[in-house]
């Protein structure tokens, strides 16, 4: 029971990552309400770096190394949450759990949301979209946003 089709968790994890990253950046977006004037602008600049430093250094690494890890599978219908392993749930559980934690604590000022959590957001919905675009495009593991990183397919 619960069980796809292995090729389908590519799709999945997609999916799945984008709807994330919507709710995410829907909650940054959410404390940009405050009229901040000028520092708006400054946190933009902060959306931008938040969703490089994501994107670049852990996301496009963490797409490859699940993509190729999916990829990998033997069998032809997997669980449907086999698209994470044990590190990636414990890892997405403290990140939810650190966030709401913060978010409630009132520690954080709001300011803080709108930047980090839309960039983040942001980052995560590209990582569900090039989830996607390997479940249609390429079996090799690379970052669809930079298409100089798949590797050649044979033309024999």
């Amino acid at each position: 029971m619960f069980k796809i089709a292995t090729d389908k968790l590519l799709l999945v994890a997609g999916i799945v990552w984008a709807i994330a990253g919507a709710n995410i950046a829907n909650i940054g977006l959410g404390a940009f309400w405050h009229d901040w004037g000028w520092i708006a602008w400054a946190l933009l600049a902060g959306i931008i770096v938040v969703y490089v430093l994501f994107h670049v250094f852990i996301f496009t690494k963490m797409v490859k190394k699940h993509a190729a890890r999916i990829r990998g599978y033997e069998e032809d219908r997997t669980f449907i949450l086999k698209f994470f392993d044990k590190q990636g749930y414990i890892m997405m559980s403290i990140m939810m759990g650190g966030g709401i934690a913060l978010r409630m604590s009132g520690l954080i000022p709001d300011w803080f949301f709108a930047f980090f959590y839309t960039g983040l957001g942001i980052a995560l919905m590209v990582a569900g979209i090039s989830f996607i675009i390997r479940y249609f495009r390429s079996p090799e593991p690379g970052c669809p946003v930079m298409p100089s990183t798949y590797a050649k397919h044979d033309e024999h």
